[in-house]
């Protein structure tokens, strides 16, 4: 550069020119600059404000020109020249900041105007940078950020080539995940995500890609690994193949896309059922493999999984729809469902249609393009014409839910409450994702029971009887009496369980309280456990049978003590309440099967001589046995006897009655003693009459030998069948249309869950009708075959007749409709959940029309297998999924989404860390 004379300002400007650079403007008075720099608006004082631009410069060089402008004199050898901020670079090359550079003693910050009315007045030094940042709130505080986040960026399976890159605090992740996609040049169709190596050297997905590298708390040289999806669906970093040695077949493998089976990881046949038929569903699937998903992600959503569930949904769904899998093993996916649902963890059996409901709203809460929900005052309709309240009621809706789930399975309720007592009328419209319906119940109930006749040489009877379902215990004697002749107040029905009586039915007890797998047995006695006082009537005593083992042997026995056999009840007359009365009674009851010593068997000759009393009671009839066996579950077992089995009766006793046993003394040849015991039978009562009289229970106990040589125990356990077991009750198949109208059937509030009247200012009954107003693309059906109350748990394996195609619901629909458009209210099947067994068991299965072939298929969790429509529709359909027929004709349509072909299979990918989630 030339020598330049005369005042440093002009001597500048002519430099700039001589050397081609822009000219510096001409500076203002000395005291007009320290003010456009160091004042106002836009000198120093300026507040920090979130995303504007601040400057650097060099200490030294700034702390010059104050001297400068201070001394008054623009001709001054004080005069700083160009900026020159070198000082503040590691090299002159990468023009990287220096590491540990304070402000105040280092560099002084600008705002962007003073930076650059300094650069006009004096210029910058040839080749350098400006030195510019960005300001950022950092919890609430902004700041200048002179240190941006450098970040080293990777290609998974790539490591070798680092990419350093520098970024603010304030940038988003979405913009690493850009500037990582440009720097590896990945096709945009691909899909790609970031993970980040943590202080403890484990890897992060970076879930979120809408927050603030702040937010998610990266630090300068991090490492960032991006990897993108492989052609089948999967990631490099996840391994869902069933074993890590597959076959080179298996590698290779193509097939039509969808028909991917889903392993069993442990019960959780409910989850392969319920994810196959929503995996089934055009539009919903389509949604996921077009990537329109990853622009809707709600992270922020207090209702959601902050999006986890439906990336984990969509990895499902692309692998399965790949055609490179015979099948998958969905632990990823279960794993997140239970990190966000505790219910479903383990390996517990539970419902499909429950997981379904929780999936949707899952998917909707993380896909939801309301990001703040407003608050919305639910309205009632007040005489409004129902239009302009269901319009009102949906745009409500999708105010606060807006989602392709809303789009594909939300519908419209009309809801209508009239008062009992006012005839107030309450009609709001409500959204619904499925319709439960209901199945027509069946009034009738059968009952297998045995009945002991009083007659000792008739065995037991298993009887089958149709009783009514919501009927008590004197409908079973009544029904019982059709069969048997025996009046029905003769009769006792009791609960038999591990030989003793679990409960002794009165007649006003519900038949609810009987469950299918309860042992029954009704007795015929010509008295009742609880005598009329004064009355002559006969008493009935519970007795057991017990069988005296030895105390180091004996198993489940009290005192050396085992229950056998089915217990008793024994009519006794009120005039032969003694113990030997009660003996001879038992032994022509028992007559069947027990045996009576003969007379070289009796003990002394003076027995042989006794008055055989037995024979004088033969015209008194005991109740017999059955052979049916005697299972509960190890709760009932704890639970002991209920409050019926302890009911008792005052006795009247007198003789050896008022012993604790009998005999006494022996006199003769006795089988058995007498003892009183509890009504578990497990432990023996004391002498004293008022105690007996609490306590009618009697055991019979014998000693092994006796009941070996007397006791035939083949003979006891007898029974006869009657020839009503032969009958069943049948169930008509129902068709799903009377489901739904039963569904749309006008209903009592029941007491546990009244409406509030705003007329009458109480709780009321009401009445609830409940209307389809509008109907989504996707309706799932539920057809509610379990029923729980407090007393019964029960599936109805109804046969329900369901339509595979032209299911019509204009009959349903009461919002007025368009004629011109009938498949707006016709729907095709796509999808049944399948569930076949019982309430506490049972296993799931699938069938499932393919979206782009139409072939229907089995999917039974490995395994799946083309099936014909006739074979669709069973007792096992459980839920349905149906798709309206405008959806059909849109998705035939040529371009749509399902016409794509499917990506080429790539079974190269070796992963190189697995995925942490």
């Amino acid at each position: 550069m030339a020598a330049v004379t005369g005042d440093p300002a002009t001597a500048a400007v002519a430099a700039a020119a001589e050397d081609g650079e822009p000219q510096p403007e001409e500076m203002p008075g000395l005291d007009d600059q320290w003010n456009q720099i160091e004042n106002g608006e836009s000198g120093r004082e300026r507040p920090l404000r979130a995303g504007e631009s601040w400057f650097l410069v060099e200490q030294r060089w700034y702390k010059q020109w104050e001297v400068y402008v201070q001394g008054g004199d623009q001709d001054a050898s004080t005069f700083p020249g160009c900026i020159n901020n070198a000082e503040l670079f590691e090299d002159q090359i990468n023009w990287c900041l220096k590491e540990g550079l304070m402000e105040g003693e280092d560099y002084v910050l600008l705002p962007a105007a003073a930076w650059h009315y300094l650069v006009s007045w004096y210029g910058l030094e040839h080749g350098q940078p400006p030195i510019e940042r960005k300001v950022i709130e950092l919890y609430n505080i902004p700041k200048v950020e002179v240190y941006p986040v450098k970040l080293l960026l990777v290609q998974h399976g790539d490591t070798d080539s680092l990419l350093p890159a520098q970024f603010s605090l304030a940038d988003s992740v979405e913009r690493v995940l850009c500037t990582a996609r440009e720097r590896f040049l990945v096709d945009p169709q691909e899909d790609t995500r970031l993970w980040v190596k943590n202080s403890e050297g484990c890897l992060d997905r970076l879930w979120n890609t809408h927050v603030t590298l702040l937010d998610a708390a990266l630090e300068s040289g991090q490492l960032v690994i991006m990897e993108t999806r492989n052609k089948d669906g999967s990631w490099p970093s996840t391994q869902l193949r069933v074993m890590s040695n597959m076959s080179e077949e298996d590698e290779d493998f193509q097939s039509q896309p969808g028909l991917c089976g889903l392993t069993n990881l442990g019960n959780t046949c409910f989850m392969n059922s319920a994810l196959q038929c929503l995996s089934n569903v055009p539009q919903l699937t389509e949604y996921f493999l077009d990537n329109r998903y990853l622009e809707e992600l709600n992270f922020r959503n207090p209702l959601g999984m902050r999006g986890e569930l439906a990336e984990a949904y969509a990895e499902l769904v692309k692998q399965t729809w790949s055609g490179c899998h015979r099948l998958i093993v969905p632990n990823v996916f279960k794993n997140k469902v239970g990190h966000f649902a505790s219910q479903f963890l383990g390996c517990q059996q539970h419902d499909s249609q429950e997981l379904l409901s929780f999936l949707l709203d899952g998917l909707h809460e993380d896909l939801n393009r309301v990001k703040k929900k407003e608050y919305v005052e639910l309205c009632d309709a007040a005489g409004r014409p129902d239009q302009e309240v269901a319009q009102e009621a949906w745009q409500n809706h999708k105010r606060r839910n807006d989602s392709v789930i809303v789009d594909t399975f939300h519908g419209l309720f009309k809801s209508t409450l009239v008062c009992p007592d006012c005839g107030n009328v309450s009609v709001t419209f409500d959204p619904f994702c499925y319709l439960s319906v209901p199945l027509p119940v069946c009034h009738k109930r059968v009952l297998e029971v045995f009945f002991v006749p009083m007659d000792p040489r008739r065995k037991p009877e298993q009887h089958r009887v149709i009783v009514p379902k919501k009927g008590n215990i004197s409908d079973l004697c009544v029904a019982l009496s059709k069969h048997t002749g025996i009046a029905a107040d003769k009769m006792i029905v009791a609960d038999v369980f591990s030989h003793r009586f679990y409960k002794l039915y009165q007649l006003e007890d519900p038949l609810s309280s009987i469950l299918d797998r309860d042992d029954i047995f009704v007795y015929e006695v010509s008295g009742r456990i609880e005598p009329i006082e004064g009355s002559k009537d006969d008493i009935v005593v519970p007795v057991y049978l017990r069988e005296r083992t030895p105390a180091q042997d004996y198993n489940n026995s009290y005192y050396g003590l085992m229950l056998f056999g089915h217990p008793l009840l024994v009519s006794v007359p009120q005039d032969r309440l003694s113990w030997e009365g009660l003996y001879n009674i038992l032994m022509y009851r028992l007559s069947r099967y027990v045996t009576k010593p003969t007379s070289d068997e009796e003990d002394d000759g003076e027995e042989k001589g006794e008055d055989d009393s037995s024979d004088e009671e033969e015209k008194d009839q005991t109740p017999g046995s059955s052979t049916r066996g005697n299972h509960r579950d190890s709760e009932r077992e704890q639970a002991g006897p209920s409050s019926g089995a302890t009911k008792t009766c005052p006795f009247l006793l007198d003789n050896g009655f008022h012993t604790s046993h009998w005999p006494p003394k022996r006199r003769r040849k006795q089988l058995f003693t007498l003892q009183t015991v509890n009504s578990n039978g497990t432990s023996d009562r004391t002498t004293s009459p008022e105690e007996v009289d609490t306590q009618p229970y009697i055991a019979m106990d014998w000693e092994p030998e006796m009941k070996r040589r007397y006791y035939d125990e083949a003979e006891a356990e007898g029974y006869v069948k009657h020839e009503c077991v032969s009958y069943v009750l049948k169930k008509a198949p129902v068709q799903l249309q009377e489901c739904i109208e039963l569904f749309t059937t006008v209903e009592t509030l029941e007491k546990e869950n009244p409406w509030y009247c705003s007329s009458c200012k109480q709780h009321q009954l009401a009445t609830k009708k409940l209307d389809l107003w509008m109907l989504p693309e996707i309706l799932i059906i539920h057809l509610k075959r379990f029923s729980f109350s407090k007393s019964s748990h029960e599936k109805l394996d109804t046969l329900v007749h369901f339509p595979i195609r032209d299911l019509d619901f204009s009959e349903f629909v009461i919002k007025p409709q368009n004629e011109s458009a009938p498949e707006l209210y016709k729907y095709d099947l796509i999808a049944v959940s399948n569930h076949y067994g019982g309430v506490r068991d049972g296993h799931y299965t699938t069938f499932a029309c393919n979206k782009d072939s139409g072939q229907w298929h089995y999917f039974d969790d490995n395994s799946v297998s083309p099936v014909n429509e006739n074979q669709i529709e069973s007792k096992a359909a459980y839920v349905l999924f149906y798709q309206r027929q405008d959806m059909v004709r849109r998705q035939s349509q040529p371009g749509s989404s399902s016409d794509l072909a499917s990506p080429a299979c790539d079974s190269t990918a070796n992963p190189e860390f697995m995925d942490v989630n």
